[in-house]
């Protein structure tokens, strides 16, 4: 692992470090922001999950976390989106396909699942990387995200309920099998065959019984994509009757963008505090 960056920030240390990717074959870059409380003790990790175009700069730089973050003694990692490297294929005309768009799944078919292993990154490789060098306690994990990101981390959530004790969402994709900008992305990445997409969807996993204890998403009322991409009145249908909790906010005049994120990051960051411990 090498560190490309470190600051000062909020009594704490918000770094950028990058390090060669077994999984993603190609060297993958994070950032981390480590409370001031870990200098004496192992603290809660939360993983940021981020969007279509994205880095792991736009939640670093835009999403205003770092003095709640201190506040709560919350470590934060925002991991990169896709793999990134010359030898890595893309679309570059297409931004929902390709670098900046790896929809946390391991891509199967060619040329894309040489490199796309998203899943494999953020839940097993990274984790190990993260857990190897910082005061991270693992046994309190939360996860969230915004857009493909909170796409990602509803759906590792709800494969994983024994690791992630909170899920948080701001304007996800909760049912990209369906979605505008998201059914291009998954019969390339994963084939054509609909049955495989199933368990990288919120709404699919939930039908098909994963479960996972509650989750809170907020959405801008006058976000673009709410009618074509993001649709969480479908998550809303889908956990009726299943015992998941969900808290859906919906919100006058706010849109998609990192001022609606930031608006509300303190709240999502209290929510996973209070059930991290």
């Amino acid at each position: 692992m090498k560190v490309i960056s470190q600051n000062t920030a909020f009594g704490g240390m918000q770094g950028v470090y990058a390090h060669d990717s077994t999984a993603c074959k190609g060297e993958m870059t994070f950032a981390v922001f480590v409370p001031p409380q870990a200098i004496t003790e192992p603290r809660p990790v939360l993983w940021y999950l981020s969007g279509l175009t994205c880095t792991h700069a736009n939640v670093m730089e835009k999403g205003e976390y770092r003095r709640m973050a201190s506040e709560l003694g919350l470590i934060i990692v925002c991991p990169d989106t896709s793999p990134r490297g010359a030898d890595v294929p893309d679309e570059l005309a297409n931004w929902q396909m390709g670098k900046g768009a790896g929809f946390y799944l391991d891509a199967t078919e060619k040329p894309w699942d040489e490199h796309y292993r998203m899943y494999s990154y953020i839940t097993e490789e990274l984790p190990a990387l993260v857990g190897q060098h910082f005061r991270v306690d693992m046994s309190r994990q939360g996860i969230f995200g915004h857009s493909m990101g909170g796409h990602g981390a509803m759906t590792v959530a709800l494969k994983d309920p024994e690791r992630f004790k909170s899920c948080s969402a701001f304007a996800p994709i909760v049912a990209p099998s369906s979605a505008d900008w998201s059914v291009g992305a998954f019969e390339k990445y994963l084939g054509p065959d609909k049955t495989a997409w199933r368990k990288h969807d919120a709404c699919a996993l939930v039908e098909d019984g994963a479960r996972f204890p509650e989750f809170l998403i907020d959405q801008g009322k006058a976000d673009s994509f709410l009618e074509n991409g993001l649709r969480p009145w479908l998550f809303e249908e889908a956990v009726k009757g299943t015992g998941i909790g969900l808290t859906l906010r919906m919100h006058e005049r706010y849109d998609h963008s990192y001022y609606f994120i930031s608006t509300f990051m303190d709240d999502h960051l209290r929510w996973h505090a209070e059930r991290l411990g």
